[in-house]
């Protein structure tokens, strides 16, 4: 067994594919539009065939405010190869504006991360 996607609801769909596009060398589906539901997604791949699924409809607070929704995934963990990928990537994500909530460190469970923020607050583990 393995992980096939994680799905990632959004304010700003756009702007979050270029996000991890950008950082991540994930490739992008063609965006999926469904009209009567006015949701639109991409699902971004990496190599290892794991992928993102980013999804938006117009309506999303509200939709999450009627739905069962609320809590759920806390982060996400991608492994960059190496604890210097892990400080370079802090290095530039944290250069380009975006939040670093921890520090590139060992944890106590012996793993090399740092954890960064998506442009929305999604929060995302960098191990080694």
């Amino acid at each position: 067994m393995k992980i096939e996607h994680i799905a990632i609801w959004t304010k700003d769909l756009e702007k979050m594919k270029r996000f991890y596009l950008k950082y991540f060398k994930l490739t992008s589906s063609e965006k999926y539009f469904n009209p009567k539901k006015k949701f639109s997604s991409y699902f971004l791949s990496f190599e290892n065939g794991a992928r993102i699924e980013l999804m938006h409809r117009p309506d999303i607070s509200e939709f999450l405010d009627q739905s069962i929704q609320k809590f759920g995934l806390t982060h996400f963990a991608i492994s960059v190869g190496t604890k210097e990928s892990v400080d370079n990537m802090t290095d530039l994500i944290r250069k380009n504006g975006y939040k670093i909530v921890g520090e590139p460190r060992v944890t106590g469970d012996g793993y090399y991360e740092s954890v960064i923020e998506d442009p929305e607050g999604n929060l995302i583990e960098l191990t080694e």
